[in-house]
C-alpha cells in the first residue's frame, strides 16, 4: 500500500496518508520536543473505514522505531480487515 507525504505550509510536520480497500491509513512522527507534533517519539499510526464516520483507532505497536516497520504494520492490518469472516 503506497504511502504519500502530506505537503503544506508547515514543512515540521511529517504526516503520511493512504488508502486501500474502504480504509484510511495515517502515519505520523512525533517527538518529545522541537518542531512539528509532540508526543511519544516514534511513528505512530492509525486507521478508520472511509465511508463511515468513526474515529480512527491506533495500531498496536505504535510508536515505531522506523517508517518502513509502520508502513509494514498499516499492511498487516489491512489485510486483517479484509480478510473474509
Amino acid at each position: 500500500m503506497p504511502f504519500n507525504r502530506i505537503s503544506g505550509p508547515i514543512e515540521d510536520l511529517h504526516i503520511w496518508t493512504a488508502t486501500s480497500n474502504g480504509f484510511s491509513f495515517v502515519i505520523s512522527f512525533e517527538t518529545r520536543s522541537g518542531p512539528g507534533l509532540r508526543g511519544r517519539p516514534g511513528y505512530l499510526a492509525s486507521w478508520r473505514p472511509i465511508h463511515q464516520s468513526r474515529c480512527a483507532i491506533k495500531i498496536g505497536g505504535s510508536p515505531f522505531t522506523t517508517l518502513a516497520e509502520v508502513e509494514m504494520a498499516c499492511t498487516d492490518m489491512l489485510a486483517h480487515l479484509i480478510r473474509p469472516a
